[in-house]
């Protein structure tokens, strides 16, 4: 099958696993909000990011294609030895304490019945490893939420922890249904992955799995190689690399174990 990229030619759809388009609309931005987001695009390219690679849209900023940097997230970046730098996992992890994340669809998502399964077996997917958390949808005793939320096209976008706390919202293109529950599952995992620290596998080079793409920075410290990983990605090799196909089984590829395991 053909790897799905960014953009879209005729009646195909053609998309990236956690990747949507970010354009700047020109809309009127508050002058504190204006500081904000130029403290974060500042503190991006000293931790290393390419300019290139820092995209503003809505007043928000990414990186990496899908991953929303917050101002504090991007001062965290800052916080750590850039010694240790390489692939996987962002800097900035889930703490010990949570113990139940609570994965909370909003009524859009909810009315959606192929992106719910998709995110139930995806939640399965995360709390079958025996980590040091769990996810569930709803319900209460949750000590951290993430919101599940749809966008337009297929794909989905999430971000980085922060504060010790998973990013809390995830999005998903109602796109994404129509290539079945199984390719759901897959970029739903996919995002809850970066919102849990999981970089990209194959972003010092995203032809791998795009067939086209390059390198999305190292960030400094926010790109470290988990120990037990491989430190060249595959096509195919892992849920983590950038971009997807139609035959995606949504299930974890074994270096995908084994990092989040060490992690967590």
């Amino acid at each position: 099958m053909p790897m799905f990229q960014k953009m879209f030619k005729g009646a195909a759809v053609l998309a990236v696993s956690g990747t949507m388009m970010l354009t700047g609309c020109g809309t009127d931005v508050p002058a504190d909000a204006q500081t904000e987001q130029d403290e974060i695009i500042s503190n991006l390219v000293e931790a290393g990011f390419p300019a290139e690679d820092i995209l503003l849209s809505d007043g928000q900023v990414y990186v990496g294609r899908d991953a929303h940097v917050t101002l504090e997230a991007s001062r965290e970046m800052l916080q750590a030895d850039p010694k240790t730098q390489e692939q996987y996992r962002t800097t900035n992890l889930v703490s010990s304490s949570i113990r139940t994340i609570c994965i909370v669809p909003n009524s859009a998502y909810a009315g959606n019945s192929t992106l719910m399964s998709g995110l139930n077996r995806a939640i399965s997917n995360y709390n079958a490893l025996g980590l040091t958390f769990r996810m569930q949808l709803g319900g209460s005793g949750c000590n951290a939420t993430i919101s599940a939320r749809t966008m337009s096209g297929a794909g989905g976008s999430a971000g980085f922890p922060s504060g010790g706390r998973p990013y809390g919202i995830i999005n998903i293109g109602t796109g994404t249904a129509s290539y079945g529950v199984a390719v759901v599952e897959h970029v739903v995992t996919h995002e809850l992955g970066h919102a849990v620290g999981l970089r990209h596998s194959d972003y010092y080079n995203r032809s791998i799995s795009c067939g086209s793409g390059g390198n999305e920075g190292t960030a400094g410290v926010g790109a470290i190689h988990i120990p037990g990983t491989p430190t060249t990605a595959t096509r195919g090799g892992s849920l983590m690399n950038s971009c997807f196909s139609s035959s995606e089984t949504g299930n974890f590829k074994s270096s995908d174990v084994t990092a989040l395991q060490y992690l967590y």
